[in-house]
């Protein structure tokens, strides 16, 4: 399994951007699919992105398509959430996953987790 860290987590304005990170060890970082998941508070953890292991494709949740990019860079073992125009109701804890298989939206699927940072949007 790998060990998975993000970072990048933090407060901004409604309509502003960050960018997530999370660093993978181990070198078969390129053979996970990645994903990552965020929990708001009194919710269930929920699937916002993906990006496959074979041919970078991606997948994303309905609330987040347009605004969100998911993307990976096997040789530095991490992968990216772009997040713009930001909306209070991203507000969340962000964890990345991997799961040595293709693309699930299912937290079940994963076989490594992150141990998440948390987004804060104010509005």
């Amino acid at each position: 399994q790998v060990q998975l860290v993000e970072s990048g987590g933090g407060l901004v304005q409604a309509g502003g951007s960050l960018r997530l990170s999370c660093a993978a060890s181990g070198r078969t970082f390129s053979s996970y699919t990645m994903a990552w998941f965020r929990q708001a508070p009194g919710k269930e953890r929920e699937f916002v992105a993906s990006i496959r292991r074979s041919d970078d494709n991606t997948y994303y949740a309905d609330s987040v398509k347009g605004r969100f990019t998911i993307s990976r860079d096997n040789a530095k073992n991490t992968v990216y959430l772009q997040m713009n125009s930001l909306k209070p109701e991203d507000t969340a804890v962000y964890y990345c996953a991997a799961r040595w298989g293709g693309i699930s939206p299912s937290a079940d699927a994963m076989d490594s987790w992150g141990k998440g940072t948390l987004v804060t949007v104010s509005s």
